[in-house]
C-alpha cells in the first residue's frame, strides 16, 4: 500500500497541513461577520444579520476607492519592476563563467531577502532623512535636501525601489534551476544554424523556463492587491496617506484603531474576492494563449 511505503513522507506532511487548516482554512468562518452586526465582546460570529450593509457602505465610500486605486498602482508598479528583473538577471548570471564572481554576485543580491521588513525601514529612513546620505549627496552637488518621507509624490518610488532591492536577488533563484533544464543540444543547434546570443535567449532559453515563468507571473497577480502592509505601515504618515495608503492599512485603522471589525471584514472578503477572480481569469488566459498553466 502507499500509505504503508511512503509512511514517513505522509508523516512529514501532517504539521504543515494542520497549520494550513488552523491559520489559514479556519479563519475563513470569520469572514460572515462581514454579513452580521459584531460586537466586541459578543459572539465571535456577530450578533445579528445585517445583510449587505457594510459592503454597500464600503461602495458608496470615496475613502475606499481612494486607497483600492493606491493599492492598485502600487501593486501594479511592483509587479511591473518585480516580476521581470529576476528573469533578466538570471540570464546574466547565467552567462557568467568566472565561478568566484557569481557566487559574490548572487550573495549580495540574495542578502537583502533575509533582512526584516523592520530593519529595511529603519535603512530607508536612515538613508532618506534630511540629514541621511541621500541628502549628504544632493547638497555635496549643489542641490536642496528633499523630505522623501514627508512628500506623498515620492512614497511610491521608495516602496518599489526598496521591493526590488529586497525581492530581486531572491527571486533568480528558481528561474536559474528552471535553466539547468533546458537541453543544451538546442543551444548547439541554434549555433549551427547561425543564431547569436540573443536569438539563442529569445528562442531557447526563454521557452525553455515559460512554465516557471507562467507560474511565477499568476502567483504574483494573485497577490496583487497584497501591497506589503508591514512596510507600507513602517514607511508611510498622514502626509503620504495620498499615495501611501493602501487596503490593508486602510483596514488596520478602520478595524482595529476603530474597531468596525464587520466593516472591515466586508472589506477583506472583496480584496479576497478580486485575488480570486484575478487568479483564474490568469490561469485561464495563460492555458489558452501559451498553453501553461497552474492547473
Amino acid at each position: 500500500m502507499a500509505l504503508r511505503r511512503d509512511g514517513v513522507l505522509y508523516l512529514m506532511a501532517v504539521l504543515p497541513v494542520v497549520f494550513l487548516l488552523v491559520f489559514r482554512y479556519a479563519p475563513m468562518l470569520g469572514n460572515v461577520i462581514a454579513f452580521r452586526r459584531f460586537r466586541p465582546g459578543g459572539s465571535m460570529f456577530g450578533e445579528y444579520w445585517v445583510g449587505l450593509r457594510y459592503v454597500k457602505l464600503f461602495i458608496n465610500d470615496p475613502s475606499f476607492w481612494h486607497v483600492f486605486s493606491n493599492t492598485a498602482i502600487l501593486g501594479g508598479l511592483t509587479l511591473l519592476f518585480t516580476f521581470p528583473l529576476p528573469i533578466v538577471l538570471a540570464l546574466m548570471l547565467n552567462e557568467v563563467r568566472i565561478r568566484q564572481f557569481k557566487k559574490v554576485v548572487q550573495s549580495i543580491t540574495y542578502l537583502p531577502h533575509f533582512l526584516s521588513v523592520v530593519i529595511v525601514a529603519g535603512i530607508l529612513m536612515q538613508l532618506l532623512s534630511l540629514q541621511g546620505t541621500v541628502n549628504q549627496i544632493i547638497e555635496a552637488l549643489g542641490g536642496d535636501p528633499i523630505s522623501f518621507l514627508a512628500r506623498a509624490e515620492w512614497f511610491r518610488t521608495i516602496y518599489v525601489g526598496s521591493e526590488v532591492w529586497q525581492t530581486v536577488g531572491w527571486g533568480t533563484i528558481l528561474y536559474l534551476a528552471a535553466l539547468t533544464t533546458v537541453d543544451s543540444s538546442l543551444y548547439e543547434a541554434a549555433r549551427i544554424d547561425g543564431a547569436g546570443l540573443w536569438r539563442q535567449t529569445w528562442h531557447v532559453t526563454l521557452p525553455g523556463i515559460r512554465p516557471t515563468m507562467i507560474t511565477l507571473l499568476i502567483l504574483n497577480i494573485g497577490t496583487f492587491l497584497n501591497v506589503g502592509f508591514e512596510k507600507v505601515l513602517l514607511l508611510y504618515t498622514p502626509l503620504t496617506y495620498a499615495t501611501g495608503d493602501v487596503i490593508s492599512t486602510y483596514l488596520y485603522r478602520v478595524g482595529l484603531l476603530s474597531n468596525n471589525l464587520s466593516y472591515a471584514a466586508a472589506i477583506g472578503l472583496f480584496q479576497a474576492c478580486i485575488g480570486l477572480v484575478m487568479v483564474l481569469s490568469a490561469n485561464f488566459i495563460s492555458r489558452r494563449v501559451v498553453g501553461a498553466s497552474l492547473w
